[in-house]
């Protein structure tokens, strides 16, 4: 099996990504282990020599070998990418989560025993799930199991919030869930719901091609941040793998995207150092809050299958009205920018090939094959979003707010995309990057975006705009007319932080 392990500063890593149980390694002195190092998740690997580690940990400043541990004599670095690949014994059994789900909700359902607390109570299930929870849902989708062992519908709506095109370590021989490794069994084919054939490998597949047969398909609402597409992958939810033409999105499937925000919800102030993880950033994080927008899509998706009654259409990058275009083409308006760099390099999405057996891998590492298209939500001349829902503040905007944001040097891996952590590959950081606040302030920082006082003129007046990009919203049934106060509220501490 492989363990990963980024932005380490330490000697010795515990054999497990993330909070995981390690699996411990069945002989000490194993000299087939294997210990590489990358620059970056995409980069190539390198071997360190077998000599310069070993399985063990520091007790009191003495090598203790230990078999749940790996210690690096010169010390892992910030910023770089290391794998463990050496073998184990006695794996869990996996996938128990996704039955147990299924039957713990057909349970509360349909069960009417003295024993259901919920017994007559339950007319329709709906699940959330964000991030590693929404990719479980996908996976759990993909599986077919939004059908009982009586063939009674599981969940009659379901969101899974920024999942991306993955799926994830739940039905696998030694999963670790949490992982977000670039080079795991998370990133696999399929990735849109409608069935679609890899010209690479063949293979033809769909994330709800099993359901759609058995009739068993649910209300999907899909929410996605524009950190889901730079992480390489998003687009491929509703694009062919080439890159080539938009997919048709099946009736009971919403996609919406919510423009110029990152993978977790944003709050003020600026700040550029995440106190939690110790992440640094070039750019201060994305403040963007979202949770408007889910509020929306929740009570939207209850009307959906309560009366009915049909959500908004589904908003996202498209190809056939230019809207979904490489990254190299969106960060040619950041180059403008002063004090924003590209990222160095760009994330990419790679086919993997982990043998013949889903589920269990027999390459390790998995062999490597040709890229999937990568293609990001494309941009205005002040480096904003021009697709997807956008928040009323960002309609009527104060800065550039972007999915993806850049390491800083003390942390290591200078220009990298910036990850909020977790193990090889977490999930992606945004930024917000200011206008200037009058002309003149514009002019000493030979900033190409107009100011806000040259947009706006007065509170006011950008208040103003604000409402009515809200009223638009309402309108559509993007946002609800309960949370336009709280969207003001926020455009107003915004105003204020930025002009004072």
């Amino acid at each position: 099996m492989s363990i990963f392990f980024k932005d380490c500063s330490e000697s010795v890593q515990v054999l497990a990504n993330g909070p995981h149980r390690p699996h411990p390694t069945h002989d000490l002195d194993d000299s087939e282990a294997v210990l590489t190092e990358q620059d970056h998740e995409d980069a190539p690997e390198r071997i360190i020599p077998r000599d310069q580690w070993a399985f063990a940990r520091l007790d009191h400043g003495c090598v203790v070998p230990d078999a749940s541990h790996v210690y690096l004599a010169s010390g892992f670095q910030p910023g770089k990418v290391y794998q463990v690949i050496y073998t184990t014994t006695g794996t869990p059994v996996g996938g128990l989560g996704l039955l147990a789900t299924r039957d713990a909700v057909a349970f509360l359902k349909y069960e009417t025993a003295a024993d259901n607390p919920c017994a007559g109570d339950v007319e329709y299930a709906y699940t959330l799930g964000v991030s590693q929870s929404g990719r479980f849902l996908r996976h759990f989708l993909y599986l077919g199991l939004n059908q009982d062992e009586r063939d009674r519908m599981v969940f009659d709506g379901l969101i899974p919030h920024v999942a991306g095109a993955k799926h994830g370590e739940f039905n696998h021989r030694f999963a670790q869930p949490g992982s977000q490794a670039s080079r795991s069994p998370n990133n696999l084919f399929p990735f849109s719901d409608a069935a679609q054939t890899d010209p690479e490998t063949g293979r033809t597949d769909g994330v709800l091609s099993r359901l759609t047969k058995a009739n068993h398909l649910p209300k999907v609402m899909y929410t996605y941040t524009s950190s889901e597409y730079w992480g390489g992958h998003g687009a491929l939810v509703h694009i062919d793998i080439t890159g080539s033409q938009d997919l048709e999105v099946p009736e009971a499937v919403r996609v919406y995207h919510f423009g110029g925000t990152q993978h977790g919800l944003g709050a003020p102030p600026l700040k550029d150092i995440d106190p939690g993880t110790g992440m640094r950033s070039q750019l201060p994080f994305n403040w963007t809050d979202y949770r408007p927008l889910l509020r929306a899509a929740l009570v939207n998706l209850d009307r959906w299958v309560t009366d009915g009654a049909l959500p908004p259409p589904s908003r996202y990058p498209r190809l056939d009205d230019g809207t979904a275009v490489s990254q190299e083409q969106a960060l040619a308006t950041f180059e403008k920018i002063p004090g924003v760099s590209p990222p160095e390099p760009l994330r990419r999405f790679f086919r993997f090939d982990f043998g013949p057996q889903n589920g269990i891998a027999t390459h390790v590492p998995p062999r490597v094959g040709a890229p999937y298209a990568c293609l990001v939500p494309a941009v205005d001349a002040d480096g904003n979003e021009r697709c997807g829902i956008l928040l009323p503040y960002q309609t009527v905007p104060l800065a550039t707010y972007t999915g993806w944001n850049l390491r800083h040097a003390d942390i290591g891996g200078a220009g990298q995309i910036l990850s909020s952590g977790g193990a090889s590959g977490g999930t992606l950081l945004g930024a917000t990057i200011p206008f200037a606040a009058t002309p003149e302030a514009r002019q000493v920082a030979a900033d190409p975006r107009p100011s806000i006082a040259e947009r706006y003129g007065s509170k006011d007046t950008y208040l103003t705009q604000v409402n009515q990009a809200a009223q638009a919203l309402v309108r559509k049934g993007y946002l609800l007319a309960d949370d336009v106060e709280e969207v003001l509220d926020q455009a107003s501490q915004h105003y204020d932080l930025l002009v004072g």
